[in-house]
């Protein structure tokens, strides 16, 4: 497996592209929309960015479904690091990036639930593969879902309406690009490019990401 793993091998039954296609058409998806909790500011604190949606008021409905897509996308890496954490016991800097990044993506989805309520999607079944067993498919792996959703938060959202939701998004998209800094950090040990290797990050685009994930077999159920 090598940097150029795509969303194509994430979502085999089409959960996440039914999730995206509830977004308003006029953009990119946001993987990393609206997440926080204590990896930024700490639960309670980051809750109060949202006080429409934990407070049962009523947000646009664009913004509760680009809410759930997140939670869907932050269902997956959650698992995704847990597992590899458990599963793999890689050593040494993946290990480590396993642990830390896996504690963060549980606070995302922590959060995300409590502040959606009895919106929130229900959390799908993933078969990862031997991608969170296989230290060199793991490290290929957690670029593509890091580097990804950096791409596809700065698409999404500035669509979203919501001040409070755009705050707390803005609150964690420094984090995710960490992550992604991070990771190809530990690649870049056996020659991948710079973590920063540009000084301008793209957008992706909502129909860039679908075409991306058709083919994904992590989401089984």
């Amino acid at each position: 497996m090598s940097d150029t793993l795509t969303w194509g091998e994430l979502d085999q039954d089409g959960a996440l592209e039914e999730a995206a296609a509830k977004l308003d058409s006029r953009g990119e998806f946001l993987r990393k929309a609206a997440v926080g909790g204590g990896a930024v500011l700490g639960g309670g604190a980051l809750m109060g960015l949202l006080p429409a949606v934990a407070l049962g008021q009523s947000p646009p409905k664009s913004d509760i479904d680009i809410l759930n897509f997140a939670l869907t996308l932050e269902y997956l890496e959650a698992e995704f690091y847990t597992q590899a954490s458990s599963r793999g016991k890689f050593q040494g800097k993946p290990g480590r990036f396993a642990k830390v990044v896996g504690g963060h993506e549980r606070a995302h989805v922590a959060f995300l639930k409590k502040a959606l309520g009895s919106a929130a999607v229900k959390k799908p079944k993933f078969d990862f593969k031997d991608t969170t067993t296989n230290a060199a498919k793991f490290v290929a792996t957690s670029i593509v879902l890091e580097d990804t959703g950096v791409m596809a938060y700065a698409g999404q959202g500035p669509l979203l309406k919501t001040k409070a939701i755009v705050a707390a998004a803005l609150s964690i998209h420094s984090v995710e690009a960490r992550h992604a800094a991070w990771i190809r950090e530990i690649k870049g040990n056996s020659g991948s490019p710079s973590p920063a290797p540009v000084a301008f990050d793209p957008a992706k685009s909502k129909a860039q990401i679908l075409k991306a994930v058709q083919s994904t077999g992590f989401i089984v159920s």
